[in-house]
């Protein structure tokens, strides 16, 4: 697919500066550019590459000043980081499959949507209902009365547990698990487990992304509850009847024990553990790696193992790592003493 730069800042609101009427086929990095590429500049480290970047058009913020000759055309934006993205997902749309394998196995009773596309190898259960426009790629398996909604994805491998709820417009990458049993067994006097019942779903709402081999488990009694917006990572799980506030986003291998609340707009660092029955408040901060065992009030910054005000968790570490030359200094001095 061709368009012109001019066609191209239509669609995002933009102002071309250098030829409108220059081709754009591709999308490229501007330290790599190729002809008739489009590139963008976001961040000041990569300003020097604008000026020798073979890339035909660089999207750029409007109060960028060159301070070279360019070979390229600007295209101006308030967010070139966004506006980019936004090219790509339109991009990614047009370019969508649409139809139903023949090797697929869908139930009878199953509810399809306009324009779905299900691969090769699907398993569909009875009284799924899948919306408009959903993407379902092969060897998926979507159990008894999972709901899924408009313009979600379903990568290939993905597993859904019967009666999940699915909102519009999720994405959940390669080997994700939706509704698999909580952790719940209880102790016998004999030093054994019974396992309890895992009666409960998972609801995700609108917006939310999924990554990679990350497992949501089903709620005991009640639901689980990804809210809108929330973003997860690769090889994240999630235990049974926690709730996720809206636009969280949590890095890669994050662990979220059972009954927890976290709360909307939180920032979670890759590898963070949180304890079971916690309430995590709203904007909280979590440094990579950090060990949450308390509940954590809104707008906390928090860091280290077990996790407690990341300003105060730098300033004990600048201490703590100079602790054996303070504890030889001390045994020396008490040495001298003696």
């Amino acid at each position: 697919m061709k368009f012109t730069v001019q066609q191209i800042a239509d669609v995002i609101g933009a102002k071309v500066e250098g030829n409108p009427d220059a081709i754009i086929s591709k999308f490229s990095k501007i330290d790599a550019g190729e002809e008739q590429g489009l590139s963008f500049l976001a961040n000041p480290k990569y300003t020097h590459h604008i000026y020798t970047t073979k890339a035909t058009a660089v999207l750029v913020s409007n109060d960028f000043q060159p301070t070279q000759a360019l070979a390229c055309t600007l295209i101006r934006v308030e967010n070139p980081y966004l506006a980019f993205a936004q090219l790509m997902t339109m991009y990614q749309a047009k370019n969508r499959p649409i139809g139903i394998s023949k090797h697929a196995a869908i139930a009878e009773n199953v509810q399809i949507g306009k324009d779905v596309y299900i691969g090769d190898f699907v398993s569909i259960s009875e009284g799924v209902v899948l919306g408009d426009n959903v993407q379902v790629y092969p060897h998926t398996f979507i159990g008894v009365n999972v709901s899924i909604g408009n313009n979600s994805i379903l990568h290939s491998g993905v597993k859904i547990y019967h009666n999940c709820v699915i909102g519009n417009n999720c994405t959940f990458h390669a080997g994700a698990i939706i509704g698999a049993d909580g952790f719940g067994f209880a102790p016998q006097s004999d030093n054994q487990y019974t396992k309890i019942p895992q009666l409960g779903n998972v609801i995700i709402e609108d917006n939310v992304d999924i990554g990679a081999q990350t497992c949501i488990d089903r709620s005991t009694i009640g639901s689980t509850i990804i809210r809108k917006g929330v973003k997860l990572c690769n090889f994240i799980q999630v235990a049974h009847n926690c709730e996720i506030g809206e636009n969280t986003v949590m890095a890669a291998m994050c662990g979220i024990a059972g009954s927890t609340k976290i709360g909307k707009n939180c920032i979670f660092g890759g590898q963070v553990g949180v304890n079971w029955h916690l309430n995590i408040g709203d904007n909280v901060q979590v440094g990579a790696q950090s060990a949450i065992s308390n509940n954590l009030k809104d707008n906390s910054v928090v860091l280290g193992t077990p996790a407690f005000n990341a300003s105060d968790c730098i300033k004990s570490y600048a201490i703590f790592k100079h602790l054996p030359s303070v504890v030889q200094r001390i045994s020396d001095l008490e040495k001298k003493v003696k």
